[in-house]
This record gives structure tokens, C-alpha cells and sequence, in this order.
């Protein structure tokens, strides 16, 4: 019975987490470069490698290094968000795509995404440390909380490319607002609790 409740519970807490995941896929399934299986695979498998390592990682790093890292993580994810939104709203605004594509980095490689696999992940270090905590095996958990993100993630790059193709550009300045918000959200719910 203690096995089925913390495999629900461990769910419950991978969808969490994955929902900023789920919303950045769909800010760069709506974004002007191409997708591809090669771009979507990418970006769902760092997303969830992150999300399942940093849960890891918090759990292997134990209460000392979370302390510390849990006073700024939030500011860390608010200021990766809102570079990577600030750029997406203002390729948004760019006159022509072609323009765009040549002066701005594709978020689906390099140091974008892995900006913002670190900046929706960064969540996950804290329920590492509580799932250790809890002694909850840290390995299943891990691997269903990746999975799940990727999961997300594959789903919301393949609904942003329609929502791309219907509502153009409008919807990558939306995007680039709504990773905004979720930095804002972030440091929010830290300066809350």
C-alpha cells in the first residue's frame, strides 16, 4: 500500500514539475525555426534528463548545498526566463523571419536550451531533497519525473507548431511573455512560502 502511495504521489509531483516544461515546449513549438523529429527529440529529452537529474542531484546533494542554492534559485530561473522570453518577444517583433532566424540563436540547440532546461528544472533540486527526506527511492522517482517532462514536452512542441501556423507571430510574443511570467511565478511562490 506504502509502494502504491508514493508512485502516485512521485506522479503527482512529476506533473508539477513538468508543467513549465509543457508551457516553454509550447513557447518554442510556436517559435519561427523549423521543428523536426531531430529538434523535438532534443528538446523533450534535455528537458527531461534535466528534470530527472536535478531531482537526483538534490537528493545527492543533501541539505547544505540546497540551503544554499535555495536563497538565489528562483532569481537564477526569473533571469534565465526572462532573457530567453525577452529575446522571443522581441523575434516576435522583428520585422521579417528571416531576419529574425539570422540574428537570434534557435532555442532548440546550444545555450538556449540549455538555459532553459536548467531554468525549469531548477525546482526540481528542492523535491529531490524532500523525496530524500521522505525516503522515497530516489531512483524511480527520477526516472518518472523525466519522463514525464519529456512526455510534456513532446506534447507541447507539437501543439505550439499549430498554434505557431494559426495565430503567427502573435503567439511567439505571447510565449516569450509567458516565460516571463513563469520566472515571476517562480520567484513568487519562494518569496511566499
Amino acid at each position: 500500500m506504502r509502494l502504491m502511495n508514493d508512485i502516485l504521489m512521485i506522479i503527482a509531483i512529476a506533473f508539477g514539475l513538468a508543467m513549465d516544461c509543457l508551457a516553454v515546449s509550447l513557447c518554442i513549438g510556436s517559435s519561427p525555426f523549423p521543428k523536426n523529429i531531430r529538434s523535438i527529440f532534443r528538446v523533450s529529452f534535455h528537458f527531461g534528463l534535466f528534470q530527472g537529474g536535478m531531482t537526483l542531484l538534490g537528493w545527492l546533494l543533501g541539505s547544505t548545498v540546497v540551503k544554499l542554492i535555495a536563497q538565489f534559485d528562483h532569481w537564477l530561473a526569473l533571469l534565465l526566463l526572462a532573457w530567453v522570453g525577452g529575446r522571443m518577444i522581441y523575434e516576435g517583433i522583428a520585422q521579417s523571419e528571416q531576419q529574425t532566424k539570422e540574428n537570434c540563436e534557435d532555442p532548440t540547440r546550444g545555450s538556449t536550451l540549455v538555459m532553459l532546461s536548467v531554468a525549469t528544472s531548477i525546482d526540481a533540486l528542492g523535491v529531490g531533497l524532500s523525496l530524500a527526506l521522505l525516503k522515497v527511492n530516489v531512483t524511480y522517482a527520477s526516472l518518472i519525473i523525466g519522463l514525464v517532462s519529456l512526455l510534456l514536452s513532446i506534447a507541447g512542441l507539437l501543439s505550439g507548431k499549430q498554434l505557431g501556423a494559426r495565430f503567427g507571430k502573435n503567439v511567439e510574443i505571447f510565449g516569450g511573455m509567458l516565460l516571463i511570467f513563469i520566472g515571476l511565478r517562480i520567484v513568487a511562490t519562494h518569496l511566499l512560502v
